[in-house]
């Protein structure tokens, strides 16, 4: 295994300060949760969303980030994720300001009073096609219950006015969103185009979204470099989390 992964066991995965079990999720730990965990702008977040949760990845990974004033509520639609959520969290360090919802976040958001610096989203992104083995996986990858416009919709009604909406998605579906965040009314204020290689263009965008206007920041960053070794901004952005690095 190379020295820049976190280490796999059966049932999940080891990271520095904590392990995460997904057996019992549809979607499990990828690249994805991880970059948008070790990307997302947390500085004088006191409280903070997780849309989509699953195994509790992001979610832990932003606790790590934070102070002990910071409370990380995690919104899960699926019972059995939500449950292992639930173990991860209260197995981390940070059990005591982790909290998982097994709810439906356009439900969620209607009842919920409080208001967010931060909220973030891995959210789904494929339009409805070929079958998935289960009903929860097509869920978590189908934009079916959750478009991106519905998200939108709930993070509006979840944002503090100075705070800032994030998510990671493939390029032309980032770009998607973008384009609609900006209709309703949201200002890009990150962007991180992200690309295998330096030979390939971007597949993954992070974005951060925000109701205020400010200044832009839009830069790139390659997975691997030339040698096909983790490159230093992958490796800059994620050695607080991966073990060996």
């Amino acid at each position: 295994m190379s020295q820049h992964k976190a280490v796999l066991r059966a049932n999940g995965f080891t990271f520095k300060q904590f392990f995460v079990a997904h057996d019992r999720c549809a979607m499990k730990v990828g690249t994805d949760g991880v970059l948008l965990g070790a990307w997302a702008p947390v500085a004088g977040a006191r409280r903070v969303l997780d849309i989509g949760t699953g195994s509790g990845l992001i979610a832990l990974m932003l606790a790590q980030r934070t102070g002990q004033e910071t409370i990380i509520d995690a919104v899960e639609l699926d019972e059995q994720a939500a449950g292992q959520a639930q173990e991860n969290a209260q197995a981390s360090p940070w059990g005591e300001r982790i909290y998982i919802w097994q709810d439906d976040i356009r439900l969620w958001a209607q009842q919920c009073e409080h208001r967010y610096s931060l909220i973030v989203s891995n959210p789904p992104y494929f339009v409805p096609g070929v079958d998935c083995a289960t009903p929860e996986r097509a869920a978590a990858r189908y934009t079916t219950g959750l478009t991106h416009d519905v998200l939108l919709a709930c993070a509006e009604n979840l944002i503090a006015e100075e705070g800032f909406f994030c998510v990671i998605l493939p390029a032309a579906a980032g770009q998607a969103l973008a384009d609609l965040a900006q209709q309703r009314g949201w200002h890009l204020r990150f962007r991180t185009d992200i690309s295998d290689n330096d030979n390939r263009p971007p597949n993954r965008v992070m974005l951060a979204l925000s109701p205020r206007e400010g200044e832009q920041f839009i830069d790139r960053m390659t997975i691997r470099g030339p040698d096909q070794r983790y490159s230093d901004a992958h490796c800059s952005l994620t050695r607080d989390f991966y073990l060996y690095r």
